[in-house]
């Protein structure tokens, strides 16, 4: 066996590299996926609550709540889950520095937990089941995994993250050494992540318990990625066995306690309940203490107090058991210690025998273990036994019950003496019961407020009112200033700011310029007009615009002056115009004749064609761009043709030997099935083809798909040549040839019907609801899958808005600023206006980084939430823009479910000043959403139409790939003909829908689809399986289905087939499980192909083969390309969550390419030859025209053609474009070594992107990348490199990109095939469906593939089963939502829309998506925001924003971070800081930055990583772990979060004064009651305390009171029935005071050093994440530099709020400005500040001392600053007493520009920095 140190070694070192994620648990990973709870490591984290006295009270019912308060935590945020006990972890719970003697109560907790738990979960909670085996490794554990489908673990991994000897808690504890501690500490560690081990080799990713931060309806915490980890070092399943084994057996053996006899525990049942009603409590009680007494180990007086305290728990009620801990001597402690102990351990003994179980149950007694033993309540018993009145002080209820258990004890006889000498009670002194004590006056009341618009929605809150106070200390001195400063000094109004000068407005139009031309080119990427120009429809205003019939046919008559309109095309032909053109035809009139002719024309060329396939492709594109008239007289003769050239393809496909032509030859017939449909309602069908056709469908056997009479006929201009007797039948039956192989070509038609209102096409039935609707100007909520047919609801609102007049207002916001460019280059290539005003426009687009035309001169705004949240909330918008908004689009509304960016969704939604538009293709509770989206819209005035629809347009067929062992790349195969799907392709595994069903807890969900060919495969498995009980139906047969089988008959059957299933499913015994095994057959027996060669054909160049690793996405990926050009199932997206591999995966393709190309070159005869006959052509081009060689080389090639004639240069041209070699290129990449489409895109477009993207920088590897067609897409690429990608792929050049989510939201690049490469912890089952709706183009694609690789079935089955998650919210009403409101109605003069926008906001019934109606309670918080507003400067008596308000504002992203800076700047910590900005820069710019990387970006470090200092840290540059704030900055928070929590405790106590008068009595997750009656009053003897009122009795059983520590403390102990939300309060804890894990100091560590490496290695940040953290801080520092610079009116520095963006950002949009003066002649591109070259890092050696050994320096780092802080803050008290009054306004003056230069010096420091990193 493996050394037990060395394993743990190796264990620990595979930790510290184990990967870590935090993620939104609920949303953004598990949804609604069930997870499993490791439970003690649950108890862990609870019994290691502060709060919990254990030691000194052991308090069981309070470690009881505790638990279920964090169960209830996940069960209040909609998760699922499991809770899971193993034996081997049983002393895991013990939290660090229990001494020995105490750990027994521990368990004895874990036991009763377990106990309650299990009896009353099934009760409760049903779903939450809970579980106990022996270890991670025991099999059963392992099959239920398997059973259950649990999608991951949480669970604890042993950290601390404070360090033993700086830990405050051991000090309280019973002395124990060190080290004794820490052998304790890597032995719980040791045991945690072995079992983390077992998870992660079982496949399944581990949560980490400790560190879980609760945000509203979110959870958020760190997720160990070890599914996607290759692990280094791989340590044996039987070594871990043994070890875990072994640590059991370690275990002290407890002393047992004599044979337990159930006939004893029977008896004693028997006579207790003689006496009184027994529960599992006192029956426990009574036995454990007789069988202590029966082996004489417990002391009777003991006996009795335990005996007393459990009829004291049943008789009074909890809030009555709030004691403190009685004064007791040390030796009398030790026995009451011993006493505990041995109870505990007796009692754990007892609980675990099954017949104690079986027993309890049997004679139905009510579990109330939990509450056991009350440790403090015993030991004020125990302490008042020996004073002779304490037992005369029971009431006389008491008395005798306790009378009645005494006879049940073993020793009787003495018990009965003790009571012997007892007096009556009536004798004694009764004491008065104990009364609560009033707290000051004034900590119920409130500053004085009142603003007429907030006034009457919070009058039924009663509060006292107290005199406002000026404020203490250093507050008054700064405040004093600032308010009187500030009177003088308004804050600058952005709106109102100077005049641009000529330069900047030159600036701003080329910018606008610039993105204009941008968008052009975008815009023509997605209408298909390359090398045309964009012709947008011009709308006019109408009378009333709307799209009525009537305003049709009136356009109609304007209809020849609109078509003087250069390039407008015709929009349809009426079907009079039909018939009118078929009459042409038929009497061969003029336009018939010139038809038909050009048509021979063309068929000529196309007869010349050699390949059958491609003259059916150039056919079908000819077809398609064939003018409408036209259509109408040769369509069904083109149809014709292009059937006949299919059956020319049938007779030459079997003909051949290959395997693959069966697929081939059935994806022929399928659509020459198709091609004979659509001919029956082509336009020009004669009898000629009729017949023709008709005879071919008889040879086929196909199904008549019935043809019109029709009287026309016409000779055909070609021999159809049909040879049908060399033809084949499709197949014996004509249903299963359609099911199976037709699915995808069936007609799709399901409700459409014509509509005046859309020109383009015939919308469905939910479509024209929609369009009822909008024309209603009601709100609508639309759900449908992507490519059902949404888009087009944007537009038609967009033009009824466009043509109702030139002032109204639509807002389209979008998720993404990818999204926002493709939908403002949608609008421009579709609508153009004529305006009578110059400024306005149709369309503008507007994010932080960049706008494109003015937004409020526009009539369509495409935004973001964030800039429009600012635009309505802007004072300056109130009077004028913001009325003017008509109509909000939001688009993929499932986003208001995110945690980081949700809130400003459903702020938005409540703020709405008009009719929505919510779309979404995946919201997993509609109905509910809906509700709370009705509401939200009725109180504003709207109704609102939820209209749903289920269907995609195109199937998704879904496949595993299992790469070969061995791979020879010799060039891209060439692709098949009409073969949809990759059925039949070695390694290529189908997977049925169905077969993905293997949890059937999970249920079905909505949203699992089966198309034809799955229909029916499922029907065969349950007839195949049907058993009399569970039959199948004869109405779901097939062969009920018409002759000619439409989707609508599909979705039908589908909908039959499913309910049936669905049915079984639920049932036990049925066939259910053997269907699914069926359909599950091909993935269980799938495996890797032993090799594969792209080109087996004879001439290819032999190439070595290479072995392939399946879990190598490097390696692997390329086979699989090769395997989809096969199939022609190009182009396709790969998807995978990291970005890093993104690049990674298109390098590697990139290299095999490019090394197989190299290889190919050198042995390839045919290359060689061809490259000597290139050179030749250059040598042959140089002699016949030197001059002009040599001329070029001179002037250049504009002179090439100087002194020749017309012929001359014709001859050349002709022999230039005949000779082969004149467009080779031998440098180029070589055909079937790249994925490029060369004919989708013209050479110039393609230089010119090259041009652009090389001016960028743009890394060389991905340039080339985009000449082989390979493209990458994430959020960390250049914007126009993103934009190239996205407008190549649409093209077609690009037909592989590589990508993260950023394709998946609503971006238009459709593909053929979507591939999911590689797991992530991002892969869930919203991001799944998002992404995988790309696949199957609409127009281009029948039917879309989905291919996972390198992802585990276990996980494929549950993406494709999994049900949406539920969208959850946030809690809206921030503060500083409510200090904008106040700055909206004052700035604005209390416009309408601001008194709108305040009272909808306040009127809504339900605030809270997904929260409970309480508006009381959201008032009740409403007003002591206000009174946290007036505290602290930023609110005036009159609902005036004073002071910093508008920074504050600014800044209200950072929440609560911006209320931490406004109380440094109030408290003058900044004033005294900068005093020395201009002497000690460096000092002062280093505190600064250590303040604000406590403030903004905080990252709290994994516990684990204190352990790492050694392996890490001290290697590394970076401190890792952040300085702790200086002293005075950490008081004046401490004191600001001490503030905050007084204001908010009021609101409690008021509250709960007010509207809460129930007791709080009930366990929360179980809802089990405990305690006595609250009315019966507890022994006078034990002198309780006060009750609590605003803290939960079950917490004050620990002995605390109304008095919190801190805010955390407040909102997690408050008593049930009180909203507080903890991450709404505004407040930033401190660390180390009031946070126990250090942050991470990667903002300073950059700020120090600049190493991005560093950052990754030791700070763990990712590479691909650096970029975006680093930017919204530089973004936090541009608002604080712009707010500082707007409220002192510094000159030219003022800046629109809108504007701000971060150092990333900002040297993006300098480049742009430098090319578009480039470009414009203005300047030139050396002017971009975010050159490289011309950013200088700061060099500090000069200030500070540099580091000389980096391994000396991180220790000492943290004490030099603390040393510094507190050198230069040491005299602060005297010099505050000193001062003889507040500083002048010229001095406060000085000291604010001194502030603003410190930040300005620290964010182009930073910027420099970050520009010079990234450049």
């Amino acid at each position: 066996m493996a050394n037990k140190t060395d394993v743990d070694s190796q264990l620990m070192d595979w930790y510290r590299q184990l990967p870590t994620r935090r993620v939104d648990l609920v949303g953004d990973y598990a949804g609604q996926e069930l997870f499993i709870v490791e439970g003690d490591g649950l108890l862990l984290q609870c019994f290691d609550d502060p709060a919990l006295n254990f030691t000194e009270g052991f308090q069981l019912l309070h470690a009881a709540y505790t638990v279920e308060q964090f169960l209830r935590g996940l069960v209040q945020r909609k998760c699922v889950f499991h809770i899971v006990f193993f034996d081997v972890h049983k002393r895991l719970c013990i939290p660090r520095g229990t001494p020995a003697a105490l750990r027994t109560l521990y368990l004895l907790a874990r036991a009763t937990i377990i106990r309650h738990l299990t009896v009353h979960l099934p009760t409760s909670h049903p779903n939450i089941k809970l579980l106990k085996f022996n270890s991670a490794l025991d099999p059963a554990f392992q099959d239920y995994l398997k059973a259950s489908g649990a999608y991951f673990v949480m669970t604890h991994d042993g950290a601390n993250p404070v360090p033993l000897e700086r830990d405050p808690r051991l000090a309280k504890k019973h002395n124990l050494h060190l080290e004794t501690i820490e052998r304790q500490e890597l032995q719980r560690r040791s045991m945690f992540r072995r079992s983390i081990f077992c998870f992660i080799d079982l496949g399944y990713n581990v949560a980490l318990i400790h560190g879980l931060a609760w945000l509203d309806t979110k959870v958020k915490g760190l997720v160990a990625c070890g599914s996607i980890l290759k692990t280094a070092t791989r340590i044996d399943h039987t070594v871990f066995s043994a070890q875990l084994y072994q640590q059991r057996n370690e275990e002290s053996s407890p002393r047992l306690p004599p044979d337990i006899s159930q006939d004893d525990i029977n008896l004693l049942l028997r006579e207790a309940a003689k006496e009184a009603v027994v529960t599992e409590r006192t029956l426990l009680t009574m036995e454990a203490l007789n069988l202590m007494l029966k082996e004489q180990s417990a002391d009777l007086r003991l006996a009795m107090a335990m005996l007393i305290q459990m009829l004291v728990i049943s008789d009074v009620g909890i809030s009555k058991r709030r004691l403190d801990s009685p004064a007791i001597a040390n030796r009398d402690r030790l026995k009451l210690d011993e006493f505990l102990e041995r109870f505990a351990e007796t009692s754990v003994i007892l609980l675990q025998k099954p017949i104690w179980k079986d027993l309890c149950s049997h004679n139905s007694l009510a579990c109330d273990v939990v509450d056991l033993i009350d440790g403090r309540l015993f030991a004020n018993v125990w302490s008042e036994l020996d004073k002779p009145l304490a037992l005369g002080m029971l009431s006389p209820r008491l008395r005798t019950q306790l009378q009645k258990y005494t006879k049940l004890l073993q020793n009787a006889a003495e018990a009965r003496e003790l009571l012997a000498g007892v007096r009556s009670p009536s004798s004694l002194e009764v004491q008065p019961p104990t009364k609560l004590r009033p707290l000051p006056s004034d900590s119920l009341s409130v500053l004085p407020f009142s603003h007429f618009v907030f006034d009457k929605h919070m009058k039924p809150i009663n509060i006292a009112v107290r005199p406002s106070k000026e404020p203490s200390g250093r507050s008054a001195k700064v405040f004093r200033e600032v308010s009187h400063w500030h009177n003088a000094k308004r804050r600058l109004d952005p709106k109102a700011s100077h005049a641009l000068s000529d330069r900047d407005q030159n600036r701003a139009l080329r910018r606008n310029q610039f993105f204009m031309a941008e968008m052009a080119s975008y815009a023509a990427s997605l209408t298909g007009v390359t090398g045309k120009i964009l012709a947008p429809e011009l709308i006019t205003v109408s009378e009333d615009g709307k799209f009525a019939k009537e305003t049709t046919e009136r356009n109609k008559e304007n209809e020849p002056t609109n078509k003087q309109r250069k390039g407008q095309a015709s929009k349809g032909a009426s079907s009079a115009k039909a018939i009118i053109a078929a009459n042409i035809a038929a009497k061969g009139g003029g336009v018939a004749d010139k038809t038909i002719a050009a048509w021979k024309t063309v068929r000529i060329n196309l007869d010349a064609e050699r390949s059958l396939q491609s003259r059916y492709r150039k056919t079908k594109v000819y077809l398609r761009d064939l003018q409408d008239d036209k259509k109408t007289v040769i369509e069904a003769e083109v149809q014709c043709y292009m059937l006949c050239t299919l059956l020319k393809i049938h007779r030459m496909l079997s003909k051949q030997a290959d395997p693959d032509v069966g697929h081939q030859i059935d994806g022929v017939n399928a659509l020459i099935f198709s091609t004979i449909r659509g001919l029956t309602t082509a336009r020009g069908l004669t009898k000629t083809i009729a017949n023709q056709i008709k005879s071919v469908s008889q040879a086929l056997k196909l199904s008549d798909p019935g043809f019109p009479a029709t009287e026309l006929d016409r000779k055909l201009t070609f021999d159809p040549d049909l040879r049908l007797n060399e033809v084949k039948p499709a197949a014996s039956a004509s249903h299963e040839f359609q099911l199976l192989q037709c699915g995808p070509y069936m007609d799709r038609n399901l409700d459409s019907a014509p509509d005046p209102r859309i020109k383009s096409f015939n919308p469905d039935g939910w479509q024209r609801k929609v369009l009822d609707e909008l024309d209603a100007e009601r709100s609508i909520f639309v759900v449908a899958p992507t490519s059902a047919g949404k888009t087009f609801i944007s537009f038609y609102a967009m033009e009824r808005i466009l043509r109702k007049n030139d002032d109204s207002v639509l807002v389209y916001v979008a998720p993404t600023k990818a999204l926002v460019n493709q939908i403002g280059a949608e609008i421009q290539a579709r609508f153009r206006k004529q305006y009578k005003y110059p400024g306005n426009s149709v369309w503008a687009i507007h994010t932080r980084d960049y706008r494109i035309n003015n937004p409020s001169g526009c009539q369509i705004l495409v935004t973001v939430p964030h800039i429009l949240q600012i635009m309505l909330l802007s004072p300056s918008n109130a009077r004028n823009w913001s009325q003017r908004i008509k109509c909000i689009i939001f688009d993929e509304i499932h986003c208001i479910g995110q945690a980081e960016d949700g809130v400003v969704w459903e702020q938005l939604l409540l703020l709405a000043p008009c009719p929505i538009i919510a779309l979404s293709a995946t919201v997993g509770n509609p109905d509910q959403f809906n509700s709370w989206l009705t509401s939200t819209q009725r109180s504003s005035g709207f109704d609102l139409t939820m209209i749903t629809h289920q269907h995609r347009y195109s199937d998704l067929r879904k496949f595993i790939y299992k790469p070969p062992a061995k791979f020879v790349f010799n060039g891209l195969p060439d692709p098949s003909f009409a073969t949809l799907g990759l059925d039949g392709l070695d390694g290529l595994v189908f997977v049925h829908p169905v077969a993905s069903l293997i949890n059937k807890s999970r249920g079905m969900a909505q949203d699992l689809s089966l198309e034809a060919r799955d229909c029916l495969m499922l029907w065969r498995s349950m007839c195949r399986h049907q058993t009399q009980q569970f039959s199948v139906e004869k109405s779901v047969d097939p062969s009920c289905l018409p002759p000619v089988i439409r989707k609508a008959h599909i979705i039908e059957w589908e909908k039959q087939l499913k309910a049936l299933l669905k049915s079984w499913m639920l049932e036990e015994g049925s066939p259910f499980d053997k269907v699914v095994e069926e359909l599950s057959k091909p993935i269980e027996e799938a495996k890797c192909p032993k090799s594969y060669i792209s080109r087996p054909e004879e001439n290819a160049v032999a190439m070595k083969a290479t072995t392939v690793d399946e879990d190598d996405l490097y390696g692997a990926t390329l086979p699989l390309l090769c395997k989809l050009q096969e199939r022609d199932a190009l182009p396709a997206i790969l998807f995978n969550y990291d970005r890093s591999k993104c690049e990674g995966i298109c390098k590697a393709i990139m290299k095999q390419l490019k090394d197989a190309e190299a290889i190919m070159k050198e042995s390839s005869p045919a290359w060689k030859a061809k490259v000597r006959g290139y050179e030749q052509y250059l040598k042959n081009k140089s002699k016949q025209n030197p001059t002009k060689a040599a001329a070029a080389k001179k002037k250049g090639r504009a002179n090439d053609e100087e002194g020749m004639t017309r012929a001359d240069r014709m001859q050349d041209a002709a022999s230039e474009e005949v000779d082969p070699y004149a467009n080779f290129n031998p440098d180029a990449a070589v055909d079937g070594f790249h994925f490029a489409n060369i004919a989708k895109a013209e050479a110039t477009e393609l230089a010119a992107i090259h041009k652009e993207l090389n001016r960028r920088g743009l890394q060389p590897w991905l340039m080339e990348s985009l000449t082989r067609g390979i493209g990458v897409h994430h959020a960390g690429m250049n914007r126009k490199y993103r934009q190239a990608v996205e407008m190549l792929f649409r093209k077609g050049f690009l037909r592989v990109v590589i990508a993260t989510g950023t394709l998946a939201l609503g971006i238009n690049m459709p593909c053929a095939t979507v591939v999911f490469s590689g797991d992530s912890v991002f892969l869930t089952a919203l991001n799944f469906r998002q992404a995988a709706g790309r696949a199957g183009r609409r127009g281009f694609d029948l039917l879309g593939n989905v291919v996972f690789q390198n992802i585990t079935t276990a996980k494929v089955c549950r993406l494709l089963s999994s049900r949406l998650p539920d969208l959850t919210g946030h809690f809206p009403v921030t503060t500083t939502l409510v200090l904008r409101l106040f700055s909206l109605l004052s700035e604005s003069d209390n416009s309408k829309f601001a008194v709108d926008a305040v009272n909808s906001l306040l009127s809504q019934p339900r605030l809270y998506l997904d929260g409970p109606a309480f508006k009381d309670q959201v008032l009740h918080h409403l007003r002591f925001s206000i009174e946290y507003l007036r505290r602290h400067g930023l609110l005036s008596v009159e609902g005036v924003p004073l002071n910093f308000a508008g920074l504050t504002s600014h800044l209200y992203y950072t929440e609560n971070s911006s209320f931490a800076l406004n109380a440094l700047i109030k408290e003058g910590y900044f004033h005294e800081l900068c005093c020395e900005i201009d002497t000690a820069e460096s000092r002062v710019l280093r505190k600064l930055m250590i303040v604000m990387a406590h403030l903004f970006g905080r990252r709290p470090c994994r516990h684990s990583d204190q352990e790492y200092i050694e392996q890490i840290v001290k290697r590394s540059p970076s401190v890792v772990f952040l300085p702790q704030l200086p002293s005075a900055a950490s008081r004046i928070l401490q004191e600001h979060n001490q503030q905050t929590l007084q204001i908010f405790a009021t609101y409690v106590r008021t509250f709960v004064d007010q509207h809460i008068h129930s007791p709080d009595h009930t366990l929360p997750l179980t809802g089990l009651p405990v305690g006595g009656n609250e009315d019966n009053t507890a022994p006078s003897f034990l002198n309780p305390l006060p009750p609590t009122k605003i803290r939960s009795p079950f917490v004050a059983l620990s002995g605390h009171g109304d008095d919190f520590t801190s805010i955390p403390d407040l909102c997690r102990t408050v008593r049930s029935g009180v909203f507080l939300e903890e991450n709404v309060i505004p407040h930033l804890d401190v660390y180390p005071d009031e946070l126990e894990t250090p942050f991470n100091a990667y903002l300073y560590d950059f700020y120090m050093h600049g190493n991005i490496d560093a950052l990754e290695r030791a700070n763990g940040v990712r590479k691909s994440d650096v970029w975006f953290l680093l930017n919204d801080f530089s973004l936090v520092l541009a608002t604080i530099q712009t707010s500082l610079a707007n409220f002192m009116k510094i000159p030219d520095t003022s800046a629109d709020m809108e504007d701000l963006v971060g150092g990333g950002d900002e040297g993006n949009n300098q480049d742009d400005d430098a090319f578009a003066a480039v470009d414009s002649g203005y300047g030139s591109a050396a002017s971009s500040t975010f050159d490289g070259s011309a950013a200088t890092l700061p060099d500090r050696s000069a200030t500070g001392k540099a580091k000389k050994k980096v391994e000396e320096s991180w220790e000492t780092e943290a004490d030099k600053i603390v040393e510094e802080e507190e050198n230069a803050w040491d005299q602060e008290d005297e010099e505050d007493d000193d001062e003889e009054g507040p500083q002048t306004a010229q001095e406060m003056e000085q000291g604010f520009l001194r502030i603003y230069k410190a930040f300005s010096m620290l964010k182009r420091e930073f910027d420099e920095k970050f520009r010079a990193m990234f450049a």
